[in-house]
């Protein structure tokens, strides 16, 4: 999905296609607010003032590299998993072997669906992690964009949930969905939180 460019992502984005759509957008916002966090380390590494942050500032690097990498995978891996999602809608359910046989192939479908924004939010707490980091050791030249990039990461939480939320309401299994609404609860009440407060730690350093 994103060999296209920017401008064709958003063109397919906009379209009537069911892919992309929320969950890969929210894999793309994940994947910006992971390079921008590359980009202030980047600008931080090698810098004499930050000399004792120099190891962690090249650890944070690697991580954020592969971080960026999966998600770009995982803009790839919600739309592979919701082009199934879309056509089992429409299967027949005229007769009772219909009825059944669409209600197995739409729980398969909507447990694979979950599990892709369930992995984005995981994966959003670790660029969290490096943000908390990159606000304290970054170049204070560069520090806004750490601050954009907790945004990005509030963002792609908040929509990564939705897209588990609007799944697992039409699970039968409500046992198990009512365990992946609570991990998703969980995520989203401590990480918002510490996105949040990376801006506001921001926010507070850049107005001084």
């Amino acid at each position: 999905m994103l060999q296209a460019s920017c401008k064709e992502f958003l063109s397919k984005l906009a379209s009537g296609d069911p892919t992309p759509g929320g969950g890969g957008a929210s894999a793309f916002c994940a994947a910006l607010s992971t390079a921008l966090a590359s980009m202030v380390a980047n600008l931080t590494s090698g810098k004499k003032k930050y000399a004792e942050y120099q190891e962690d500032i090249e650890r944070i690097l690697a991580d954020a590299q592969q971080l960026r990498l999966q998600f770009e995978e995982l803009v790839n891996a919600d739309a592979r998993v919701f082009a199934p999602l879309a056509k089992a809608y429409g299967l027949p359910k005229d007769t009772p072997n219909e009825i059944a046989l669409r209600e197995q192939v739409m729980e398969k479908c909507l447990h694979d669906a979950s599990a892709v924004p369930l992995e984005i939010m995981e994966k959003v707490t670790e660029t969290i992690v490096l943000l908390e980091e990159l606000a304290k050791k970054g170049s204070r030249m560069v520090i806004s964009d750490v601050g954009v990039g907790a945004t990005f990461c509030r963002s792609a939480l908040i929509g990564a949930s939705l897209n588990v939320y609007i799944n697992t309401a039409l699970m039968k299994e409500r046992e198990y969905a009512a365990q992946l609404d609570d991990k998703v609860d969980e995520l989203l009440g401590e990480w918002t939180q510490r996105a949040d407060k990376v801006v506001n730690d921001v926010t507070n350093a850049v107005r001084k």
